[in-house]
């Protein structure tokens, strides 16, 4: 299944989602984990030192490897050079799987040693000096994009994706590729504002989306946040030990952190799992389908010189049955 983690900056997004890729690997789940904020701070919540998360291979950088892997012999795709963030799989493309090796994993993931198992860390890269004022972060993230459109994933899989801050998700239709987003929010009015732009965007896309409360301290912060976001809000998480003292570099093991908190990853892992049992795939695909309509018509086409539209396959629906791993899709 695949879960965002989005929410204002400083919110706690990126610490979350690390404990609850910790939570999945101790309870031996296989992971894929992936940084795709603009801030990269994913590898070192996760335990790396600075030179281990510096030398995470960038997916943004291996794009044109990317395009060319997942095109595979689609037909309906002239050239890796014509596909864009959303070009979505059809007869011929090969597909991605959690548990498999293949050469886009082999370039952009790298095996994250936990106390408990191991996960694939993926990362877009940082925005450089070199982007300044030429490029924008989203070009980055569409290497994810495209990944996520070919992924088939099943209910013991999970890529987790650490999303960029704000209401920047909605910026592709990356924020429909997700059987859960969660959304972490302080106990604030500027902590639950990001929510209510999240909900009203998401609004027609059927998007399950959760609320976590972090940095709750009593009783009257989840008042609060309950009066602010109703039934959406799944749960308050508050101060954590051990989350201070992996942050100064110190952390013990994850089977110490606090009890309650643990309950509290063990609540995202549930309603994750709930949320995955009601996917409806022809829905999956149409969604992709309509975004990247959207997008070549908005720049696709001009950008490339093709009719974009071309590469959708009417016939072409990503489901179950493409769950052989480094599956071509069959017509």
């Amino acid at each position: 299944m695949k879960i965002a983690f989005v929410g204002k900056g400083g919110s706690g997004k990126t610490t979350l989602s690390s404990l609850f890729i910790r939570h999945l690997a101790a309870n031996e789940a296989h992971v894929i984990a992936v940084d795709a904020d603009i801030n990269q701070h994913l590898g070192a919540a996760l335990g790396l030192d600075e030179a281990e998360a510096a030398a995470l291979p960038a997916m943004g950088a291996h794009l044109p490897l990317i395009k060319d892997y997942l095109r595979g012999s689609n037909p309906r795709i002239a050239s890796a050079e014509t596909m864009i963030k959303t070009t979505p799989p059809g007869e011929g493309s090969r597909l991605l799987r959690v548990r498999e090796d293949n050469p886009i994993f082999d370039a952009c993931a790298r095996t994250v040693r936990l106390d408990d198992g191991d996960v694939r860390l993926m990362a877009t890269g940082p925005f450089t000096e070199s982007d300044l004022g030429v490029a924008c972060y989203h070009s980055k993230v569409g290497a994810v994009e495209l990944c996520l459109n070919h992924l088939v994933d099943g209910p013991d899989e999970y890529v987790v994706v650490d999303m960029t801050a704000g209401s920047d998700s909605f910026a592709s239709g990356m924020f429909t590729r997700f059987d859960m987003t969660f959304l972490v929010a302080e106990p604030t009015r500027k902590g639950v504002s990001v929510y209510r732009q999240y909900k009203e965007y998401a609004r027609d896309y059927g998007v399950a989306l959760k609320v976590v409360g972090n940095k709750v301290q009593g009783p009257d912060d989840l008042e609060f946040l309950r009066a602010e976001v109703g039934d959406d809000l799944l749960i308050g998480v508050g101060h954590s030990d051990w989350v201070r003292s992996m942050e100064k570099g110190r952390p013990s093991r994850f089977e110490l952190l606090e009890a309650d908190n643990r309950m509290a990853l063990q609540a995202l892992q549930d309603a994750a799992e709930d949320s995955y049992e009601l996917r409806d795939w022809e829905r999956y695909t149409r969604q992709m389908v309509h975004f990247h309509l959207k997008n070549a018509e908005s720049w696709g086409n001009e950008k490339t010189g093709a009719d974009l539209a071309a590469q959708v396959d009417p016939a072409f629906v990503l489901d179950e049955r493409h769950a052989g791993a480094g599956a071509t899709a069959p017509a």
